[in-house]
């Protein structure tokens, strides 16, 4: 039977090798997968930048194989990307993304690891029901906790807010429409009563996606804006952030039993 090139992802399980990996590390930005590829692996090799979606397939420094994928922004993008990826053999997935922290206390530059996800996305809706959990794998997070201590990465253990939109889901104002909805004004606060530590647009639906896939799934979110303070990205101190979530997911993967 021939290889399947899959439509998204531009490769096939047969472009993987004879010892093909099982976890991934997932990035929301093609530019953020070639730089774990090129920073953090070894014996590197372009899958494909089909659509934008960059994926590398290289070694860790203790003779892992790993792949480094993209999977655009947003859930409906990661929804397909995570289908394609479990059918060609992934089973562990560690999404590495940026965020904004809706806690006073959880400064720029710091990482969240989700423990699970309040899910406000409709790809999710077509996955499982809404009442579904949205919960991270406990292995996959406890990796992640154990290497953030490890490196003394400023590292933060909650539930994150996934939401569809950028802007009005997140309750910016300062954009193109500065009138939301009812339903939006004041969420933001309402959720930090909720103890929930951050935004971003992906975790929620990996998660639903785990559980109903039987694959385990984990995410580490570096914090690029201070929702207490401004609406807006620190760019001063995002490679920081960034640089935080690469070193603990690749650390995690490459300790994982």
């Amino acid at each position: 039977m021939p290889n399947k090139h899959f439509y998204h992802i531009g490769f096939g399980q047969d472009d993987l090798g004879s010892s093909p990996p099982s976890i991934a590390l997932l990035s929301g930005d093609p530019e953020r997968s070639r730089l774990i590829a090129q920073t953090s692996l070894q014996d590197v090799r372009l899958l494909s930048e089909n659509r934008g979606l960059n994926s590398y397939v290289g070694y860790l420094p203790n003779g892992r194989i790993i792949l480094s994928a993209t999977s655009g922004i947003g859930a409906p993008s990661l929804s397909i990307v995570v289908n394609e990826l479990v059918q060609v053999g992934i089973r562990q997935i560690i999404r590495i993304g940026t965020c904004g922290s809706i806690q006073p206390h959880i400064p720029v530059g710091s990482v969240v690891i989700s423990s699970a996800a309040l899910c406000r996305q409709g790809a999710a809706n077509d996955i499982a029901p809404m009442e579904y959990p949205a919960a991270a794998d406990p292995f996959l997070t406890v990796a992640l906790v154990e290497a953030a201590r490890e490196l003394k990465v400023e590292h933060y253990i909650g539930i994150t807010a996934s939401v569809d939109t950028f802007y009005e889901g997140q309750e910016r104002t300062d954009s193109a429409n500065p009138n939301l909805m009812r339903s939006l004004h004041g969420i933001t606060e309402e959720y930090r009563r909720l103890n929930i530590l951050n935004y971003e647009m992906e975790c929620g639906t990996l998660f639903k996606m785990a559980g109903v896939y039987n694959f385990a799934a984990a995410a580490v979110c570096g914090v690029v804006a201070g929702r207490t303070v401004d609406e807006n990205i620190i760019l001063e101190q995002k490679d920081i952030a960034v640089q935080n979530a690469i070193a603990t997911a690749v650390y995690a993967a490459a300790n994982l039993e």
